[in-house]
């Protein structure tokens, strides 16, 4: 079992910054790639961005250019820096954690957060 625990959310104006937090615990050596997702009311929810264990990252077009994923392999912790924020960006953001299943290898388990909310103002 992984556990993941947001942090840094919060209300920010448009054009501001926040940096989000994610730390996972558990079984974090079964972890091989670490992501962020979004959802809005009434909206499904969408991929923000995702980094492989290598660093290897991707991004939603809708904040390529303003946001940045990264990881730190030794404390478990992976990190969005949204910069240039849009009302639009407005959501509760979810850190997932993609790992090996405990029994059979080749299937991946994926490990939600509990959701930190975001609120962008115009």
């Amino acid at each position: 079992q992984v556990q993941l625990v947001e942090s840094g959310g919060g209300l920010v104006q448009a054009g501001g910054s926040l940096r989000l937090s994610c730390a996972a615990s558990g079984r974090v050596n079964s972890i091989k790639s670490m992501g962020w997702y979004r959802q809005a009311p009434g909206k499904q929810r969408e991929l923000v961005a995702t980094i492989t264990s290598g660093g290897t990252s991707t991004y939603a077009d809708s904040v390529k250019g303003r946001s940045t994923i990264s990881r730190d392999n030794a404390n478990h912790t992976a990190y969005l820096q949204m910069n240039s924020l849009k009302p639009e960006d407005t959501a509760v953001y979810y850190c997932n954690a993609q790992g090996v299943h405990m029994v059979i290898s080749s299937f991946l388990v994926n490990y939600w957060g509990q959701g930190t909310q975001v609120t962008v103002s115009s």
